[in-house]
């Protein structure tokens, strides 16, 4: 329905003017929709006190920019404001479903660095040493699909001292870790290829496969990382193309694959023929204990894939991350990448260099690895003292999440928005979901909080999913028994 106009004598805009600008508003901000019919011109001229002409003329103008229809014997109709006439609603899927998380004072949502850790001082020192640098000229022209060439040798003489380069191997910078994963799908898994992935996992990743038609397959996840027994079940029963896994400080669980399973797992990949995709982002967040070794050190034969990338550590709207495997998977990644975007952004990779070199990513890496051990250290004691009795959590030894299992009948989902309405928010385990969904499983991601912060946070939760279970079996001692026939 047309909201009628305040229209006022000005010699500058003509009221026919003001009345088809009002109209026109009307149409582009959806209060008239296509299809809604207007007033005939002498109902509207007498319900503004107007002239039927000078109604009639705005209605010509709003006819003449494609706005209006006026159709005889029927009236005047609002026009679909697309000009082509594309459906599409009709023409494209259905987005994928998103877990919106509203923003909190506390916020347990988001596996990212704390901010407030970002060296920013000799952040700005090392950007005006790239800038005025002699290359700079240089770095900011179009580069290589395979990277900013001082950073990849860079990072492959690291990888050779640490024994996950060997001969045959190369390296590809890429836009974070999600680029690697989308060229991955593309170039090897693009045609409904099976690809086996841990459940519950990264919903990135997840959607990489997915969306690109691969035929996804969810591997448990205990308490020890990949159920590598599922792993060997599967196997034995599908043709697998891929197998990707975090063996370190899995997200969202924050599991850890132990040794001997990282045998298992290659010894399974090379019977299968199968390629093993791992993913290192949180290698090196180790807080307590030493590392365990790669699976790229552990593999004799150099075929494990491994990603890696600085957004965990240092700087995530960089967006620089890299793949490292044999050359001629490199080879066929570069291309793809190069028919997706030419190459990542040579100035964030050149400044990226320059932090690493200079030694300021040492320095860096050793106060986050302090900091996230007394924010893990935080966590955990806030868990074992304000969850509610059966709650289970999981005690990683480094990363950036703790993976929360409810007890029965509680639902992480269900009591997401009284925990915004405490003031802290979380990621409830749905949102991780493969093929299992965990109704009572919820993420908390720590490393951007302060500790104070983390022990607050928890406390609320602990009291709200107290009241919550409380209140859940106070219910059902209260429901009548079934009557037994």
């Amino acid at each position: 329905m047309l909201p009628l106009p305040s229209l006022v004598d000005d010699a500058e805009r003509p009221i026919y003017r003001q009345l088809f600008e009002h109209i026109r508003n009307c149409i582009e901000t959806g209060i008239l929709r296509a299809g809604d019919k207007l007033p005939a011109t002498r109902e509207l001229a007498g319900q503004l006190g107007l002239n039927r002409a000078t109604v009639q003329t705005a209605y010509d103008r709003l006819e003449s920019r494609g706005l209006i229809e006026g159709q005889v014997g029927r009236g005047s109709f609002v026009c679909s404001t697309d000009p082509k006439g594309i459906d599409w609603a009709k023409l494209l899927p259905p987005l994928a479903a998103r877990t919106p998380v509203p923003d909190a004072e506390i916020s347990f949502a988001a596996s990212r660095p704390s901010e407030l850790l970002f060296p920013m001082e000799e952040f700005r020192a090392t950007c005006a040493e790239v800038i005025e640098s002699a290359e700079a000229q240089t770095i900011l022209q179009l580069g290589a699909p395979e990277g900013y060439a001082p950073l990849r040798r860079y990072l492959l003489e690291r990888g050779r001292q640490e024994g996950i380069v060997r001969e045959g191997d190369d390296l590809l910078i890429t836009s974070g870790c999600q680029q690697g994963f989308d060229l991955l799908q593309h170039v090897l898994a693009r045609n409904g290829e099976t690809v086996l992935i841990e459940d519950p996992v990264y919903a990135g990743l997840r959607s990489v496969f997915s969306r690109g038609n691969a035929r996804v397959i969810g591997i448990p996840v205990t308490g020890g990382g990949m159920d590598i027994d599922e792993v060997e079940r599967v196997l034995g029963r599908e043709k697998a193309r891929m197998l990707v896994v975090t063996p370190s400080f899995q997200n969202p669980t924050g599991t850890t694959l132990p040794l001997e399973q990282r045998r298992r797992l290659l010894q399974l990949a090379h019977q299968a023929g199968l390629i093993l995709v791992e993913n290192d982002i949180y290698g090196d967040l180790v807080y307590e204990g030493s590392p365990e070794p790669t699976l790229r050190q552990m593999d004799p034969s150099a075929d494990v894939v491994l990603l890696r990338s600085y957004s965990k550590l240092a700087f995530p709207g960089l967006r620089v991350g890299w793949v490292m495997g044999p050359a001629r998977l490199m080879a066929h990644l570069a291309e793809a990448k190069q028919a997706s975007d030419l190459h990542t952004d040579h100035l964030a990779q050149a400044v990226l260099f320059r932090f690493a070199e200079s030694g300021r990513l040492q320095a860096h890496w050793e106060r986050v690895v302090e900091a996230g051990r007394e924010r893990l250290r935080a966590a955990v004691r806030a868990c074992e003292a304000h969850l509610p009795e059966g709650t289970r959590f999981t005690r990683p030894r480094g990363g950036m999440n703790l993976w929360v299992t409810l007890p029965e009948p509680l639902d992480a989902a269900e009591l997401l928005p009284r925990a915004v309405r405490e003031g802290v928010n979380y990621m409830p385990g749905r949102h991780f979901a493969v093929s299992r969904t965990e109704p009572g499983a919820l993420r908390l991601s720590f490393a951007q909080l302060s500790p104070e912060n983390i022990t607050v946070g928890i406390a609320r939760l602990g009291r709200l999913f107290g009241t919550a279970l409380a209140s859940a079996r106070e219910e059902a001692r209260q429901d009548p028994a079934p009557a037994l026939v």
